[in-house]
């Protein structure tokens, strides 16, 4: 039996667009844990970081993390970038699930980020100059998280259906060891 699958990365890396597309190719359930706060608080992520702080929603990132883990159906989910940095977040994940981190180049993502500014809170009120520096100390910051996942997917010049088959590739030798 498969366990459950959770795919981890940077902002912008893919994660909940690679977790749907895997979530189809293994009929599994896919969730992602931005959306499930949001429906859960009736607030954007947005809103819980400008009224309530970062560090409050990285409290109830963790709550609903663990309350998705003690789900019995097996999933694939797709989590926040720090969530892996928050707590015993990564910890529990590794031991619950099958960690997936998405290795995206350092210059995609900030290309990402330009393009999707408004709708990422931590860059959202930054200027474009200085994303490129965010990215990079941000990136110092949580590396170390993100490399205890179980398995590394490097992403770079790869489509999102190469990325898929890859991490099946993966999973299947994963499950032989």
């Amino acid at each position: 039996m498969l366990k459950n699958i959770i795919i981890i990365g940077y902002m912008a890396a893919g994660k909940s667009a690679i977790a749907a597309l895997l979530a189809k190719k293994l009929n599994l359930k896919h969730l992602d844990l931005d959306n499930y706060i949001q429906e859960k608080t009736a607030l954007s992520i947005s809103e819980i970081f400008k009224t309530k702080g970062e560090v409050y929603f990285r409290k109830l990132e963790s709550a609903y993390l663990q309350e998705i883990l003690a789900q019995k159906t097996p999933f694939i989910l797709a989590v926040g970038g720090g969530t892996p940095t928050f707590g015993d977040n990564m910890n529990l994940m590794n031991q619950l699930a099958l960690t997936i981190y998405l290795d995206v180049p350092q210059k995609v993502l900030v290309t990402r980020l330009h393009a999707e500014k408004q709708n990422r809170p931590l860059v959202a009120d930054l200027k474009d100059e200085t994303i490129a520096e965010f990215v990079a100390k941000h990136l110092f910051e949580r590396r170390v998280y993100y490399e205890e996942s179980q398995l590394k997917i490097k992403t770079e010049s790869k489509t999102m259906p190469e990325i898929v088959a890859l991490i099946l590739k993966e999973i299947e030798a994963f499950k032989k060891t």
